[in-house]
């Protein structure tokens, strides 16, 4: 079992930049997926970007260019950097790690981006 803890989301005017923190409960060395996805209002989860234990990286089309996903297994923590961000960044992003057959959320934190 793993408990996920993001942070680092806020209110951003477009065009600036945040970056989220995924700090889990337990060493992520052997968690084979973690991600982030979003939810805007009235509208479903989306997957934002993944990344696979072995280093394979995995962006949306709306993220490529302008999002990295980064893990650091020695601070259990996986880092979403969000650069060029646009008011259709707006929305609820969630951590997600898929390990041992399940599959388990952060709480989430909220990204506002103003034009």
């Amino acid at each position: 079992q793993v408990q996920l803890g993001e942070s680092g989301g806020g209110l951003v005017q477009a065009g600036g930049s945040l970056r989220l923190s995924c700090a889990a409960s337990r060493s992520i060395a052997s968690i084979n997926v973690m991600g982030w996805h979003r939810q805007a209002p009235g509208k479903q989860r989306e997957l934002v970007a993944t990344t696979v234990s072995g280093g394979r990286l995995n962006y949306a089309d709306s993220a490529k260019g302008r999002f990295t996903i980064s893990r650091d297994n020695a601070k259990n923590t996986v880092y979403l950097q969000m650069n060029s961000l646009k008011p259709e960044d707006t929305g609820v992003y969630y951590c997600r790690a898929i390990t041992g057959g399940y599959v388990y959320w952060g709480q989430g934190t909220q990204v506002t981006v103003s034009s």
